[in-house]
């Protein structure tokens, strides 16, 4: 199955519900390559009015890789979703759990489990260019929030949840400016993890935070 053109979002979903699946869940991850906060997965199952013509010309032509959108915009797509009738599930898996297993283990366990919390389990996943270790049958999509209405409605979601997630942290660690940046590796963030060291949100299997644990003296102790 190839790919068809990147302008039809749906010509994944299209194929498959030719070929008979009737649940296509798409899925994606947001924060993957952050020093600090959680690793969010979502899966979304859209709606069947989703291939009418009116809908994917009016809201559904608006969603797209969420890297590509403003937050406005975003946040106010991720609230149409849900609202149009699609299934949604999101998972995370924790700076800790994260340090424990590595990010690519987070990266997959957060995204099976954003799977199993869907109301109606899929019969086939569209994945952001990786596949996971679930029996359900799979395709891994190369730059599928681009090529994927369902993946990209995943994305955004995950997205919309998570910067929600680091504003939160933001107003208990203020120091780290994570209402700004939402944990990356920023210049901003860098400096204050010299000079604050880590906090408990902080993934210590990064480098820059265990290098910044260390010169603080401490790899256990938390602000």
């Amino acid at each position: 199955m190839d790919g068809g053109e990147s302008s039809d979002t749906l010509h994944w979903e299209r194929q498959l519900w030719a070929g008979g699946y009737a649940r296509i869940a798409g899925v994606d991850e947001v924060g993957r390559g952050a020093l600090a906060g959680p690793l969010v997965a979502a899966a979304v199952i859209l709606p069947a009015s989703v291939d009418d013509s009116d809908n994917v010309a009016d809201g559904w032509s608006a969603v797209r890789d969420s890297k590509t959108l403003k937050h406005v915009r975003r946040a106010w797509l991720a609230r149409w979703i849900v609202e149009q009738g699609a299934l949604v599930s999101i998972a995370e898996v924790g700076c800790a759990e994260l340090d424990l297993i590595g990010v690519a283990a987070a990266n997959r366990c957060a995204m099976e489990r954003a799977v199993l919390g869907l109301e109606l389990q899929p019969d086939m996943l569209l994945i952001d260019a990786m596949t996971i270790d679930l029996e359900t049958p799979q395709i891994g999509v190369i730059d599928g929030d681009a090529q994927s209405l369902s993946i990209a409605a995943a994305s955004i979601v995950a997205k919309v949840h998570r910067d929600a997630l680091m504003v939160d942290l933001d107003s208990v660690h203020p120091h780290y400016g994570f209402a700004r940046h939402k944990g990356y590796g920023v210049p901003f963030h860098l400096a204050a993890l010299t000079e604050w060291g880590p906090c408990i949100h902080h993934r210590r299997s990064f480098a820059p935070v265990r290098v910044a644990a260390e010169q603080h003296g401490d790899h256990e102790t938390f602000n």
